[in-house]
């Protein structure tokens, strides 16, 4: 098969190889997915650079991805094969990721992808889509709420404008960094948006919740936001955590514990067994009836992996990379 890989942590240019491996074989228990499609997620990068330890000596990058089941190993049922599907997980704690035309995962991490979905929006599926879903559901849920989504024309933060939308929030707010980002959180169904760059963040949530605060964050970067927390969120509000820019972060204790705020910190690589089911379950019922819009900011062939990985680094494409493994 042909696949991109690396054998130790640097740069992308300097580590990243593509080339030919042997095809896996499945099994007991797996599917073998023919991967139309790959996501290139900013973990891969941040994993690829050195944040976390090599998983094997040899790494296939990427835990998202779409395509075929082509074939199953022993105690899988035959009629998967050539079922469409999107992966989830496909490189945590495993050494062979979705950045190949091929792959061998356990059956439930391919997960039925509706006709109607493409296979670069499956690609997305795995960690922004879930990670969005966790976030506005989490802890209750959104239903009848106001949310701030920070970052909200990125991956997860465009599905978590929709999806609060989708769940019943009453009110969706989003934070963006340009023009070009407020056209594509309100396109995402945002009730208003802040530019933070060239608006004060706590003036404006004061002004649009007359000055009440939101009852929900959804924070791509604590470690950034987390001095505005106690000042944005409503009297007993909740903050859903699922990144941080930095390796440490601080909170400024008397404003937050006079405000009764709560964080909700998460990994979508983690998510509890019922908790994965349902947001596949929800996702996937979304996908059926055409609900989600999907952004895919560019797609590339597996050949210019390393071109991907320094765009999604340098945060220079909005929406999500996908690369094109069939070519």
């Amino acid at each position: 098969m042909r696949a991109a890989w690396y054998e130790r942590n640097g740069p992308a240019r300097e580590v990243l190889v593509v080339g030919e491996m042997p095809t896996p074989t499945p099994a007991a228990g797996e599917v073998l997915v023919r991967l139309a499609t790959s996501g290139v997620n900013p973990s891969d990068w941040k994993t690829r650079s050195g944040t976390r330890p090599m998983a094997a000596p040899r790494v296939i990058p990427h835990s998202d991805g779409a395509g075929v089941i082509d074939a199953v190993g022993p105690g899988v049922d035959h009629g998967r094969i050539g079922q469409r599907v999107w992966i989830w997980n496909g490189q945590w704690k495993r050494a062979f990721g979705t950045a190949a035309t091929h792959i061998a995962v356990p059956t439930e991490q391919a997960v039925r992808l509706p006709d109607t979905t493409s296979f670069e929006a499956g690609a997305c599926l795995g960690i922004p889509a879930l990670t969005a879903w966790r976030a506005v559901q989490t802890d209750g849920g959104v239903a009848g709420q106001t949310v701030l989504v920070a970052g909200g024309a990125g991956a997860v933060g465009h599905y978590a404008i929709q999806m609060a939308k989708l769940l019943g929030a009453a009110r969706v707010i989003a934070t963006v960094s340009s023009a070009a980002k407020t056209a594509h959180a309100r396109a995402a169904g945002a009730d208003e948006v802040i530019d933070y760059r060239a608006e004060n963040v706590v003036e404006r949530v004061r002004d649009l919740t007359s000055g009440r605060g939101v009852d929900r964050v959804v924070e791509v970067d604590l470690a950034a936001n987390a001095a505005l927390l106690p000042q944005i969120v409503a009297r007993d509000g909740f903050c859903a955590c699922y990144g941080s820019g930095k390796a440490e972060m601080s909170l400024p204790f008397g404003p937050m514990i006079l405000s009764g705020a709560a964080i909700r910190f998460f990994i979508v690589y983690e998510l509890p067994p019922a908790a994965r089911e349902a947001g596949v379950a929800q996702v996937n019922a979304w996908l059926e009836a055409g609900a989600l819009q999907h952004a895919i900011g560019r797609v590339l062939p597996l050949a210019d992996i390393v071109a991907a990985h320094e765009a999604v680094e340098a945060g220079a494409v909005m929406g999500n990379v996908v690369l094109d493994c069939t070519g």
